[in-house]
Parts: structure tokens; C-alpha cells; sequence
């Protein structure tokens, strides 16, 4: 796990990433972009930052291409607002958790069908052969027959021993 002031970092690259994104970079390729992590090495030398873009592949192509032609201002923006000897290089890494997410979504989504369409089927069964096809044990009345009789017949046997 990474030191305090190694996330601290960390936290403030992706807040002056985002907003180097948000109002000075206007670059026509550059898509709707959120930074959705930095990860810093332990010597806080390389950082890479995970971005989502909205749109399709192409998109996702042609901002990619516009953040790695911006990548030297975006670091020299970096080192100016955090004021470190050796400011970390910069590298752009699409973030695939959303498309991830999706398509979970959409596997829980075709489950849930699966379970209302078997709970369904099952509203009107009837289960096959027995009602209730478990074995019941025997009743208290019986038992307490039985041990009467049980007794009786001890009683009987000492009887005719003497």
C-alpha cells in the first residue's frame, strides 16, 4: 500500500488533470473525458492516470491521441502546481470498469429473467406422486399403546415363572 503523501499526490494529479481537461486543453479530439484514477509509483516517478471517454470506439481513439499530444503541458502543469523537484511522468490508460460494469449488469439483468421465468413456471405445479411423500414418525398415542403392551406382557411372563 502506498504512503500518505505518495496518495496525496496521487489525488492532486487526477484534480489538476481534470481540470487542465475541463478548461484549458481545446483540443477539437478530445471527447467527454472523466479521470477516474491515478495510480503513483512508491517514488512517485511515473504516475498512470485511468480515464473513461462517452462515445464510440472512435472516440475513444481520437481522445487518446489528444491526450498523449497533451501529456507535455499536462506535466509541466503538474510540476508548476506541485512545486517538486522531479515531477512523474504522465501515462493515459482507458479505464474498462464501466464497460465491466455493463456487462455485469446485463448478465444479472438475463438472470433475474431466468429466475421470474422458472418462478412462474413453478406458480402452478403440483409436486409428482405423494403430497406429502416424507415419512411421518409415529404418533405419541401409539407409542404409549405399545409400551402398555410391552408392560403387559412383561407382566404376564413373571407371572408364569412363578
Amino acid at each position: 500500500m502506498a504512503s500518505p503523501r505518495v496518495r496525496k499526490i496521487a489525488d492532486r494529479i487526477k484534480v489538476i488533470v481534470a481540470e487542465m481537461l475541463e478548461r484549458r486543453i481545446k483540443d477539437p479530439r478530445l471527447g467527454f473525458v472523466t479521470v477516474t484514477d491515478v495510480r503513483l509509483t512508491g517514488d512517485a516517478q511515473n504516475a498512470t492516470i485511468y480515464y473513461t471517454v462517452l462515445g464510440e470506439d472512435a472516440d475513444q481513439q481520437a481522445t487518446a491521441a489528444a491526450l498523449e499530444s497533451a501529456k507535455g503541458v499536462l506535466r509541466s502543469e503538474v510540476g508548476r502546481q506541485l512545486g517538486m523537484r522531479h515531477v512523474p511522468s504522465l501515462a493515459f490508460e482507458f479505464d474498462g470498469v464501466p464497460e465491466s460494469a455493463r456487462h455485469l449488469d446485463e448478465v444479472l439483468a438475463r438472470a433475474r429473467q431466468a429466475d421470474e421465468a422458472v418462478a412462474a413456471a413453478r406458480a402452478g405445479a403440483q409436486p409428482a406422486g405423494e403430497a406429502d411423500p416424507y415419512k411421518k414418525p409415529r404418533a405419541a398415542d401409539d407409542d404409549e399403546e405399545t409400551a402398555d403392551d410391552t408392560a403387559d406382557d412383561l407382566a404376564d411372563d413373571d407371572r408364569d415363572e412363578d
